[in-house]
């Protein structure tokens, strides 16, 4: 009897320890899913995106005419320019016009160019449509200077003017259509060119 129960109690163990052997191979194997305790993750790598690349925007510039001095002392008109953005500035014309009436700046005058648009000159409006350009100037466009001075501000403008617009332009004086300028009476044919102080 007691052979027995040892045999017995010989065999139950070998189950068990065989059954212990077999739940802790399965452990061992089993799938990850349920796995308790911290989860690490994997870094991500991070792929860098291409930015695209901001087309380089090409400056422009006007050409505004002063009035300067050549290599034999001789004065003649000067083109100088100005950076031009159409995103503030408007048209190229009443940039330029707005520039040249302003006068030389600092900079341009230690270069040597001045003005003869007298100071006080002011826009009254440029209206341009689609075929052609209308300056209106206040009446101090035409004060003082004598007829030299007077044929020099007209220069000015009319290069300015016809360097940044192909449209034909005409100057208006407080409103009126300008044929006559200055108190000397120079007479002016428009539209506006070279040729507008021949007559």
């Amino acid at each position: 009897m007691r052979s027995n129960e040892r045999t017995f109690l010989a065999v139950t163990v070998i189950i068990m320890i065989a059954v212990g052997c077999l739940l802790g191979l399965r452990m061992m194997y089993k799938s990850d899913v349920n796995v308790s305790g911290p989860v690490i993750e994997e870094p991500q790598v991070q792929i860098p995106i291409a930015e695209e690349e901001q087309p380089v925007k090409e400056k422009v510039y006007v050409n505004i005419f002063f009035i300067g001095q050549n290599a034999n002392k001789e004065e003649v008109y000067k083109a100088v320019n100005r950076e031009y953005d159409e995103a503030v500035d408007g048209t190229k014309i009443k940039f330029a016009l707005k520039s040249l009436i302003l006068g030389p700046k600092q900079d341009e005058i230690a270069k040597g160019v001045y003005s003869e648009i007298p100071a006080g000159t002011r826009i009254i409006s440029i209206n341009e449509t689609s075929d052609k350009v209308i300056i209106n100037l206040s009446s101090a466009f035409e004060n003082g200077g004598g007829t030299d001075s007077v044929y020099k501000r007209l220069y000015q403008l009319i290069k300015t003017a016809k360097r940044n617009t192909n449209k034909p332009v005409y100057l208006y004086i407080e409103g009126n259509k300008a044929e006559v300028i200055g108190g000397e009476g120079i007479m002016i044919t428009q539209p506006l060119d070279d040729n507008s102080l021949d007559g």
